[in-house]
Order: structure tokens, then sequence, then C-alpha cells
């Protein structure tokens, strides 16, 4: 699947933007998508580097027009964890020299409230 495919849609609630000081991040996401997915399509979507990922399926509620009773969809949510102080990598490499990787991540998701 492509990241597009995964990420349906942020969640915009009281408790999710809260949580946005935390670096927690709520979206709507297919229902076929696991944790590995979520986090790679975060990742590349909006180049932050992802901590951890907890997902829930929402199961959909009962609804009711005149006398006809149906039911809304079942869906699934994703609330993400990202690094909010992004920092360099080191490493030991060949030699015993270290070796300091800098990946430029971004620290906040700037596009969350425009959608």
């Amino acid at each position: 699947m492509k990241p597009e495919d995964i990420i349906i849609r942020p969640v915009i609630t009281e408790k999710s933007n809260d949580g946005i000081q935390e670096g927690k991040y709520t979206f709507e996401v297919n229902k076929k998508a696991t944790k590995v997915d979520i986090a790679r399509a975060v990742e590349k979507l909006f180049e932050v580097k992802v901590l951890k990922v907890n997902t829930i399926t929402v199961k959909g509620k009962e609804k009711r027009v005149g006398v006809h009773v149906g039911k809304t969809s079942d869906w699934k949510k994703a609330i993400v964890t990202i690094q909010t102080n992004p920092q360099d990598m080191k490493y030991i490499g060949k030699g015993g020299k270290e070796v300091k990787v800098s990946k430029k991540y971004k620290d906040s998701i700037e596009d969350f409230m425009g959608a």
C-alpha cells in the first residue's frame, strides 16, 4: 500500500489536540494497515521520526432514520507518537571510530490542522 492510501485523514478532537503538546498525533487509517505500515507512512509523508504507534478499532454506531435502523462503518484510529527532540545518532564504525549520522527530521507535523 502507498502511504497516501494508509493515512486517510487526521482526527481533530479536544483530546487529540491535547496530545499534540506531547508529540502524539491521531489519524484515521486504513483498516488493513499494520502498525509498521502506519509508522512508515507517517515518516514518509511528514518527514518525522516515529517512536510509537497505538491502534484502536472503533466500532460503528447504530443509527436510526424513521423506522429504518442501520449501522455506521467500523474504522481504525492510530495514535502516533513522534520524536519531538530529534538528535544526531552516533555509533562506532570500522576501526573503532565514532561516526555521527544526522538525518533531517522535523519536530512537529505542521500540516496536521490544515486537513
